[in-house]
């Protein structure tokens, strides 16, 4: 049950500038004036107790900007990822949330809440067929979180859809309170061809996230407010091909990842549960063939 301040906290967001209030944190966290980040990043560390023996860099000092703490890399082979060829990892460090089968093109965001594929991919209905009554799953990524995104199996890249949005707040009590907030958020939708059939993996922003960053693009924001769709053909001879365990691409702060796949493509590991701690590289489901 919300508490009055979870509801104040609901009820802010909006009402505040959204976009105005990241693009300012977005500045903030390019600071490269000594003290001011070393602060920024020895306060972000004490308040989210951010484990640093696991990053390549454990000190402020090392770090040109909060940005550059913010998307750390880990220390070399300290997440292995699950070995057999039909292993689907998880994509990240975060909170398993809603996870399973589709009803139709409808899902869960929380308890008392859902949403449609539809709204989630854009409005195409030829973009959500492939899914229809497939699988899916959503993951948290915390403040302390690692923060870089890997591919849980390997793909080449189709089409990649940047949707313009709110940038609502994805904490728990936010996605219990606000209707449809993922198909509501800017985000990210990247269409892959893989040995598991058609896979999506969705970006979500949310607030202060100031972009969010694919490894073959770069920074994604909202220039005209409209759909921005980047396709990648069969035909290109530059194809943009990811293993699994790749590095996908990595939020500036903290956000959400969103899986799905079409139906009888693959089964849940029987360990995955909801509010599973996961890490990523390690197993979350099984490929079928």
């Amino acid at each position: 049950m919300s508490t009055p301040v979870d509801r104040l906290f609901v009820l802010a967001q909006y009402l505040i500038p959204q976009h105005f209030l990241s693009r300012l944190t977005g500045y903030a966290a390019q600071c490269r004036i000594r003290w001011i980040k070393n602060r920024l990043i020895n306060g972000f560390i004490a308040r989210y107790n951010v484990d640093m023996a696991a990053a390549c860099g454990e000190i402020a000092e090392v770090y040109e900007n909060f940005n550059a703490f913010f998307t750390r890399p880990l220390k070399a082979c300290l997440r292995p990822i699950a070995p057999h060829p039909r292993d689907i990892t998880s994509p990240a460090d975060g909170t398993l949330g809603q996870f399973g089968c589709l009803k139709c093109d409808t899902l869960v965001q929380a308890k008392g809440h859902e949403y449609s594929l539809h709204a989630l991919l854009g409005g195409d209905f030829e973009r959500t067929l492939p899914f229809i009554d497939g699988e899916y799953a959503t993951i948290y990524l915390a403040p302390r979180d690692y923060h870089r995104v890997h591919m849980p199996l390997s793909g080449t890249l189709r089409e990649m859809v940047y949707i313009p949005g709110k940038l609502f707040s994805v904490n728990s009590v936010t996605t219990d309170a606000v209707p449809r907030l993922f198909a509501r958020n800017e985000r990210v939708v990247c269409h892959f061809d893989t040995d598991a059939g058609p896979f999506v993996i969705v970006l979500v922003g949310a607030m202060i996230v100031s972009s969010i960053h694919t490894v073959w693009h770069g920074p994604l924001s909202a220039h005209s407010g409209q759909i921005q769709t980047f396709t990648y053909p069969a035909a290109d001879l530059r194809q943009i091909r990811l293993n699994k365990g790749d590095e996908l691409g990595h939020f500036m702060l903290g956000s959400t990842v969103i899986m799905l796949f079409g139906p009888h493509r693959m089964q849940w590991a029987q360990a995955v549960t909801t509010g599973k701690c996961l890490k990523f590289g390690e197993s979350l489901a099984t490929r079928l063939d």
